[in-house]
């Protein structure tokens, strides 16, 4: 298995990387990989063309995973297939950057319900009824069934929630106090608690 850090996205909201701003201390993608770590998991940063060069000063260039260019897509999805393109027999813990409340021991659960349930193909949580699904564990198989509908022209939409419709996916009910965690944050005003 190989751990995943979504940075690829355009910011555009936040108005800077979102993967290169602090939180305690730490730049938001600094604060994934390090949870990452902890699960022993060997791990890449999934970025966009245009900020390689800059990623490449905190990581080494093996573990960047730009965007292909084959993929005519936007968003999480086109990470996670690229991911996938490079690395296809790899089953993938997916993390977004801009979720740096997670705590490890959400992301070991996940990998616990990997483990003890063999058919599904997506592992992810719910929060009140809705999918969370940039925080899961993607087996290969399932993304390529994604990757071939998509080159078929057979998925319809690109989105990380519609992708999830055609899989196999073990959802698990995120308790309530753990909510929180799953806070993400598009802008500077919600970092700073306005």
């Amino acid at each position: 298995m190989l751990g995943i850090v979504l940075c690829g996205g355009q910011s555009s909201r936040m108005g800077s990387d979102k993967g290169l701003l602090e939180f305690n201390e730490k730049t938001w993608v600094r604060t994934a990989t390090d949870k990452i770590d902890k699960l022993l998991l060997p791990f890449v940063i999934s970025v966009n063309k245009n900020q390689h060069k800059e990623y490449s000063s905190f990581f080494s260039s093996r573990q960047l995973v730009a965007d292909n260019d084959s993929l005519k897509l936007k968003g999480p999805l086109c990470g996670l297939l690229s991911v996938h393109i490079k690395f296809p027999g790899e089953d993938l813990l997916v993390l977004a950057c801009d979720m740096p409340l997670i705590e490890p021991e959400l992301l070991q659960e996940l990998l616990s319900q990997y483990a003890q349930h063999a058919s599904y193909d997506a592992f992810i949580y719910t929060n009140d009824s809705e999918p969370e699904p940039l925080c899961g564990v993607y087996k290969a198989k399932g993304l390529a069934t994604i990757y071939n509908l998509y080159i078929s022209n057979q998925l319809q939409k690109h989105s990380m929630k519609y992708m999830l419709e055609h899989i196999s996916t073990f959802m698990i009910d995120l308790p309530g106090h753990k909510k929180n965690c799953f806070r993400n944050f598009n802008s500077h005003s919600e970092i700073n608690g306005q």
